[in-house]
């Protein structure tokens, strides 16, 4: 058994997932770098693209603020047929920064995908 989390969706129930099959491939956060970790900030927003082997995409987001509501987001991006991932990767990470209302994660994000090779 691996580490297991949560991960709040936007247009479906939540879902559950094992952090060893689903790692990270790209990230944006922004915190007060000042104040410890991004695990221990009182107010932080972070997006997170991670992949599992067989192509399938979780694109989601926290806003963590105790001024506020906490939000959430959180997008599953099927594989269609190959390299269609990627304009839906995009569109989900920029819908996920927009819901976050920081949409400077979403470039900072999409720039931290991995590279493609063109041909």
């Amino acid at each position: 058994m691996g580490y297991e989390i949560t991960i709040k969706m936007s247009e479906t129930a939540p879902v559950r997932i094992d952090v060893r099959d689903w790692p990270v491939i790209a990230e944006a956060d922004a915190w007060d770098r000042g104040k410890g970790t991004l695990e221990t900030a009182s107010e932080y927003e972070v997006v997170r693209v991670r992949e599992h082997k067989d192509g399938r995409r979780i694109v989601y987001g926290k806003s963590v603020s105790p001024a506020r509501d906490n939000i959430n987001a959180g997008f599953l991006v099927e594989v269609i047929f190959s390299g269609s991932d990627e304009k839906e990767t995009v569109r989900a990470i920029r819908r996920v920064a927009g819901i976050l209302k920081r949409e400077s994660l979403a470039v900072e994000c999409i720039t931290a995908l991995p590279a493609r090779v063109l041909r």
